[in-house]
């Protein structure tokens, strides 16, 4: 269980950190191509980018140095909270194949959390 979580919190902070890094350094014209972006300005692309570009780094860096690794799962928390959030703004917006994957990360990030709150916490 452990290697399962631990291939996964890498996953998904990886993930985290290319999505963020394209949303917080690309240009505005570049993200057009993005389904969505018209539904969101670009200080809030920015932000959002940011966010997961950071929050790639929650499932890893405290369990990896063992500094605060209840951090682990409480990043993993905040990324399905941010997961269910998405998922609803792909809803009203009729995007259904972000749907489906905003709430696969979701649940990944949930397991996450779980696994490393309850099944196997970093000591």
């Amino acid at each position: 269980m452990n290697v399962t979580l631990w291939i996964l919190q890498v996953v998904v902070g990886v993930f985290f950190a290319i999505s963020g890094h394209g949303k917080a350094f690309n240009s505005w014209e570049s993200m057009q191509r993005i389904p969505w972006i018209d539904g969101v300005s670009l200080g809030l692309m920015r932000f959002i980018g940011w966010s997961e570009l950071l929050g790639g780094i929650g499932p890893i860096l405290p369990a990896a140095t063992k500094i605060k690794p209840v951090l682990t799962p409480m990043a993993a928390v905040g990324l399905t909270l941010v997961m269910i959030l998405a998922t609803g703004f792909h809803v009203m917006r009729r995007k259904y194949m972000f749907v489906i994957l905003t709430a696969a990360v979701g649940a990944i990030t949930a397991f996450i959390a779980y696994g490393r709150f309850a099944l196997k916490p970093i000591q």
